[in-house]
């Protein structure tokens, strides 16, 4: 065992962090096979390949951390799979700006130099963040960490695409699609972010073909897409337009004419009640031009420049255009007016570009149908979802991700096939008198959704798509405990359901823990755009991992947002320098066989049913995922009642040794304590563990049985919360009153049906308070000071320099507050309503507060009387 001379002054979290978790890994502990234990499984959400540690990624995997941990210390399998996410969008971004960097244009690349580019960059920078999470402590099972691109994965995409087409859920078709000109690819609905900006609403004049000089005008808050507008629409029962049926208009300065059409869409109250009609540029002026018949003109680049179908503005910018049209437009007096306008624009939740909804042909997942996978219970959750959700477009212009396993043949047709081989086989079976080649068949150029593969993540993960009977599978799904962001409801978590309610009959977790978001001290979600994030990594160097870990999870409820200040992450440092300065406490006593004192065996006995107490106040937390309240109780425990009271308790005097049952007792008590903050700050427990006792080579906290719940004397935490009361009364005396601790004083208590459980706790009493002589009395103490605890009265006598005019002066002053506070009770109590209407605990405080407060009275006034004495 370690002795206080070999413990450092003071605990240095980065060399006994980098120690500990080499440890762990050189020995295993992380890494988990199906056995005959009781598997709990939780899958990583898998961060982007691109990414780096922020303060979201901190929260999430912190939570998932402190889970598995107490898992595992629970005696369950703990399997933690941890893995990235190949991130279409934002990876080939950053290919494409790197070598942008290099002098390389993608353009002037094949496929193939492109992917083998890409790869490149995934191994230098694709396993950045999951190095920081070691860092935070995170037990992961490193040996089966996952990328959704490695082959068993990337095979899996495949085979549920392949199966999913076949079943006639996946289809190919010329749809509305949400554009996005940055990245220059389709995304689905919820890819889209829609932000509240203050626009422009211009008034446009339409010429009445065949009526000279004639006009209506039409509101829009994107005049460039007139260039493809191919008709206008009136309400049919609009009186004012119903002489326009049947006319056509000239669209300003194209000089097109188009019809005017009717339908019951357009809203009379809007603007001038005239909708100009896009559909190729519009979601629902697509499905007026379906219903009507329309021409559609794309007029957009795939960039978001204007095209040369019409030729004007072309090449230039849409929103270059915007100001250059307005201005062609008020010179040709076309322009009628603008106004202000607030409205909603939808913005790529990967670039921020304002998105720009165009007809494209894609590839899409008949979502209607896939739904009906969901169990009744998920009904009200997901309604409105259910019940709005679009076909979920499922291809992506880009190179880089999971490419569409759809062959196109000669004649114009294709096949959908896990390869090329198997494709032309299929080919072959269809159109046997072709006689094709591998050479005749061309893959699709697109990738699918990244989401494509996450939805999968569960059962992937432990093969279960390709081999769904393997014993993996079979053992660790379903999962235990997703935890994730709710922004992320319906682009992941409801896909996964989907996905494993299809492909397994069940749902792939048992338990969803929805984080919080992190936000600054005003409230504003932390971002690098804001520049109002820390650098989670610079902070664990600050503040060690086991601080960090504190700070976050003291302020974060389930579902809340955490308003993050890094205080509270000095906060979490400054709890481990108090378990280690406890660690050095402990380790200056020498214990030696001698009887244990009185004292100590109740500081002993009270603090086993404190912890007890507190065991079984954690469960409950943890059984209701109430991590942060879990994490308070436990540090309360440390903080309050085993450092500020119970080390008080048995202290043995200065230089003097410590009986050795008490030592013994008090070494368990700490090592109990370790084992509850171990999820929680995992590396100062493990350091502590192992110096409170010889452990041997391969032994680690982490595979310690956790504390379980027992029995407590309840009434013996009851009777010692009075008796911290008689000792921060009588502190409060010495306080005011000047009188050293150093310096004995005499207390006299009382006599009253209390004074078995008063003797009890006598010996604490003396210790903490210096008391030489401790008595009970039938008598009221003359020229003393008197306080009341739980109805007993305590009687300190008075010094020689006690002023008692002043004292006297006191008590009147606190019984003229007393009678106030007397006057407010009483007036509630006498208030009938009041009296029928509360709560009968609402009723039975205030009774007692009425008792309280008579009994002071009564025992201060009785107190200036004998001071006058």
């Amino acid at each position: 065992m370690i002795g206080k001379k070999d413990i450092a002054e003071k605990y240095s979290p980065k060399e006994i962090e980098d120690k500990w978790y080499a440890y762990w890994l050189e020995h295993d502990f992380f890494h988990s096979e199906p056995d005959e234990r009781e598997a709990y499984s939780v899958v990583i959400p898998p961060p982007n390949v691109t990414g780096v540690l922020h303060m979201g990624h901190m929260l999430n995997n912190t939570i998932q951390d402190v889970l598995v941990r107490r898992a595992r210390m629970q005696g369950k399998n703990a399997c933690w799979v941890p893995g990235t996410d190949h991130a279409s969008i934002a990876t080939e971004a950053k290919v494409v700006a790197k070598l942008k960097d290099d002098g390389i244009d993608k353009k002037d690349l094949s496929r193939e130099e492109f992917l083998k580019y890409a790869w490149e960059w995934k191994e230098k920078h694709g396993g950045i963040i999951l190095e920081q999470l070691k860092k935070l402590g995170a037990s992961c099972d490193w040996k089966r960490t996952q990328f959704t691109m490695d082959p068993t994965l990337s095979e899996s995409v495949l085979d549920v695409f392949v199966d999913l087409y076949t079943k006639g859920l996946i289809y190919r078709g010329v749809r509305m699609v949400n554009w996005d000109p940055k990245a220059q690819t389709a995304l689905s609905d919820e890819e889209v972010i829609y932000k509240e900006v203050q626009s422009k609403l211009y008034y446009l004049r339409y010429p009445i073909v065949g009526q000279e000089g004639k006009y209506i005008v039409v509101a829009t808050t994107r005049p460039e897409t007139i260039l493809g507008d191919t008709a206008v629409c009136v309400h049919p029962q609009d009186t004012r337009y119903s002489y326009l049926k049947g006319q056509k208009v000239i669209v300003p300065l194209v000089g097109r004419e188009v019809p005017i059409i009717m339908d019951e869409y357009v809203d009379m109250d809007f603007g001038t009640a005239c909708l100009k009609v896009t559909p190729a540029h519009d979601i629902n002026d697509y499905n007026l031009g379906i219903k009507h018949k329309l021409d559609s003109i794309n007029i957009f680049n795939d960039d978001g420049t204007i095209n040369d179908v019409v030729g004007m503005y072309v090449g230039q910018d849409r929103f270059v255009v915007r100001k250059t049209i307005v201005n062609d437009l008020a010179a040709a007096n076309l322009l009628e007016k603008e106004e202000a306008y607030t409205n909603n624009i939808g913005c790529s939740e990967r670039t921020d570009a304002v998105i720009e909804p165009k007809l494209s042909m894609q590839w899409f997942l008949r979502m209607q149908d896939t739904i009906a996978f969901y169990p009744a219970k998920f009904k009200n959750t997901y309604r409105h979802w259910m019940e709005n959700v679009r076909d979920w477009c499922i291809s992506r212009q880009l190179w880089w991700g999971h490419r569409i396993p759809a062959y196109y043949l000669p004649n114009r047709e294709y096949v959908v096939a896990k390869s090329k081989e198997a494709a032309l086989q299929i080919a072959k079976e269809k159109y046997p008198t072709e006689n094709y080649q591998l050479q005749d068949l061309k893959q699709d150029e697109d990738v699918l959704d990244t989401w494509f593969s996450s939805w999968l993540w569960p059962m992937a993960v432990f093969d279960g798509i390709r081999h769904p009977q393997n014993k993996e599978i079979a053992y660790y799904y379903p999962t235990n405990d997703l935890v994730t962001a709710p922004e992320i409801l319906f682009f992941w978590v409801a896909r996964m359901i989907m996905a494993g309610l299809n492909y397994r009959k069940e749902v792939p977790f048992k338990n969803v823990y929805l984080t919080g978001i992190v936000r600054d001290k005003l409230g504003r979600k932390m971002s690098k755009s804001l520049g109002n994030s820390p650098d989670p990594i610079q902070l664990i160097e600050k503040y060690g991992a086991d601080g960090v870990r504190v700070g976050m999870l003291l302020t974060s409820p389930a579902g809340n947002d955490l308003p993050f200040d890094e205080s509270q992450c000095e906060q979490g440092r400054n709890f481990c320098n108090k378990i280690w300065n406890a660690l050095r406490l402990l380790k200056t006593w020498t214990p030696t066989e001698f009887e244990q004192p009185q004292s100590s065996q109740v500081a002993i006995a009270w603090f086993d049913a404190k912890l007890a107490q507190a065991v079984q106040q954690i469960e409950e937390h943890y059984t209701a995922y109430r991590l942060s309240d879990a994490l308070m109780t436990s540090y309360k425990l440390v903080w309050d009642d085993f450092c500020s009271w119970y080390l008080e308790m048995v202290k043995p005097p200065y230089q003097q040794p410590i009986d050795s049952q008490t030592y013994k007792a008090t070494l368990g008590f700490f090592e109990k304590i370790m084992h509850l903050l171990h999820p929680f700050i995992p590396f100062i427990t493990e350091e502590v563990w192992h110096i409170l006792a010889e452990r041997k080579e391969g032994e680690s906290l982490m595979m310690q049985a956790q504390v379980e719940k027992s029995k407590y004397d309840e009434q013996l935490l009851i009777q010692f919360e009075n008796v911290q009361a008689v000792i921060m009364a009588i502190r409060s005396i010495r306080n005011e009153k000047n009188i050293a601790n150093k310096i004995p004083i005499q207390l006299y208590i009382k006599k009253n049906l209390n004074e078995k459980a008063n003797i009890l706790f006598d010996g604490i009493v003396s210790k903490l308070c210096n008391i030489d002589s401790l008595s009970y009395t039938d008598e009221k103490m003359a020229q003393s000071l008197t306080f009341v605890v739980k109805n007993t009265e305590f009687f300190v006598p008075l010094g020689q320099n006690v002023d008692v005019e002043v004292e006297i002066q006191k008590a009147k002053t606190e019984i003229a507050y007393l009678q106030g506070f007397l006057q407010s009770v009483l007036k509630k109590l006498s208030n009938d309503k009041f009296v029928s209407g509360a709560p009968a605990k609402v009723l039975e405080n205030e009774k007692n507060k009425k008792q309280d407060a008579e009994q002071k009275i009564k025992v201060l006034e009785a107190q200036i009387k004998q001071w006058k004495i």
